[in-house]
């Protein structure tokens, strides 16, 4: 039998309980109309209640019913003895006071969230009523002229009007307790879809807010990477043609160049970045929280600009060797993005943290079912600048994962630091 824990269809509300008294007050006005028409018919003859006591009668068995959510139980036990009380002090009512007694029982299968407490109540009622019932057959039997003589009828009358009011009271009392029972299940299944979709509910704003989070960090992490590297190389290329402008003014024009060119750059790639984010619909979607969008946006960067990474750091003063090992084949443009900025973020830290003069090795390998990135300077430049904040490394290692790859980063044993991205592309 369905149940829901501690969950409980009761109490209900007053506009429940105005229902129950205007039920009440209906089935009152019927049974005193059914009663009066059953008194004027005789259908008890001189052995019928007086009229005060039927008045009593009409009352208890109409009065519970004003109760029957508030108190399912007790009024299912006094409509079942109310009506018993109907029928035993000749109150001419035979009709109505079956349907005091059906709600009754179908209200404490319907409302009770007891079901053990339910069940007993309903089966001691339903027992007693059969009782009931059997007693007064077995005492019918003892006056054989109750019914005419069937001598000559397929099935003697007494036996068919046992049986008959056996099978009566089977479906009515059946009706009842199913009646009841499907109430239940139905206002369970509803309270199990209500919790769904508020659970449902709370899981899009959950969702919605840690969509917005990711593509906080989504820019973010796009912000970092593309003024990160660029400003550290102005930064580096400024200072060198500060350094240098007096006795080498040609250098110093060389560098500033640098620091326009990467400027410029700069400028273009935040302008192209915040464009594809006004423009959700031109192809932007994501994957595994990485963006992968259209051919117009700065994280499209791939492989082919990886040498120009390397020419960056040389220019800078950082005299960087950039090598391909395997054959050049095309790579997926996730990968491809994924292997670009985590060249871009490790350059960046050697133009930041490896010190003047340290130079730096950039190597693209082809493997069969992947692509190698590797980054390392030789730690020759002089004491190593560590403080950072290490978002970068938080951002690589955040960009292999979302394509299943693999990343080594830390001090090399001879000296120096160490990048290497292993990429799947199958």
């Amino acid at each position: 039998m369905a149940t829901t824990g501690d969950w409980s269809r009761l109490p209900v509300g007053r506009r429940e309980y105005r229902q129950d008294a205007l039920l009440a007050l209906v089935l009152a006005g019927g049974l005193v109309v059914t009663t009066t028409l059953y008194t004027s018919a005789g259908t008890y003859g001189d052995h019928q209640a007086p009229w005060w006591v039927s008045a009593l009668m009409i009352v208890a068995n109409a009065g519970p019913i004003a109760f029957r959510r508030r108190f399912p139980m007790t009024v299912a036990v006094v409509s079942a003895l109310a009506f018993a009380a109907t029928q035993l002090l000749h109150v001419p009512e035979v009709f109505l006071v079956n349907f005091t007694l059906f709600i009754g029982l179908y209200t404490v299968g319907a409302w009770c969230s007891d079901r053990v407490r339910a069940e007993v109540v309903r089966w001691v009622v339903i027992g007693g009523m059969f009782a009931w019932v059997f007693l007064a057959i077995v005492f019918g039997w003892a006056v054989p002229s109750a019914l005419p003589n069937g001598r000559h009828a397929l099935i003697p009358p007494y036996i068919a009007y046992s049986l008959l009011n056996v099978v009566i009271n089977v479906l009515y009392f059946g009706a009842a307790w199913y009646a009841g029972n499907r109430a239940w299940a139905s206002a369970v299944a509803k309270h199990e879809l209500d919790e769904r979709t508020a659970e449902l509910a709370a899981e899009r704003e959950r969702s919605a807010a840690q969509a917005v989070t990711l593509e906080r960090v989504r820019i973010a992490r796009e912000l970092h990477d593309v003024v990160a590297h660029h400003v550290s190389l102005m930064g580096v290329q400024a200072g060198a043609a500060r350094r240098v402008i007096d006795r080498d003014p040609a250098q110093a024009v060389v560098s500033l160049g640098v620091v326009e060119e990467s400027a410029r750059t700069a400028v273009e790639e935040l302008r192209r970045m915040l464009g594809t984010l006004r423009s959700v619909d031109d192809g932007t979607s994501t994957a595994t929280g990485n963006s992968v969008t259209t051919a117009d946006a700065p994280s499209t960067e791939g492989v082919t600009r990886i040498a120009a990474l390397a020419d960056s750091a040389s220019a800078a003063g950082h005299p960087t060797e950039y090598v391909v090992v395997g054959t050049e084949r095309p790579v997926p443009p996730t990968v491809a993005t994924v292997a670009y900025r985590v060249v871009q973020e490790a350059v960046t830290n050697v133009l930041k943290h490896a010190g003047p003069g340290a130079r730096a090795d950039v190597r693209l390998r082809y493997l069969p079912d992947a692509i190698e990135v590797e980054v390392t300077d030789d730690g020759r430049g002089g004491t190593r600048d560590t403080t950072g904040s290490g978002l970068g490394h938080v951002g690589m290692r955040e960009r292999v994962a979302a394509v299943d790859g693999r990343i080594e980063i830390g001090p090399r044993a001879r000296g120096g630091y160490l990048v290497r991205a292993w990429l799947p592309t199958t």
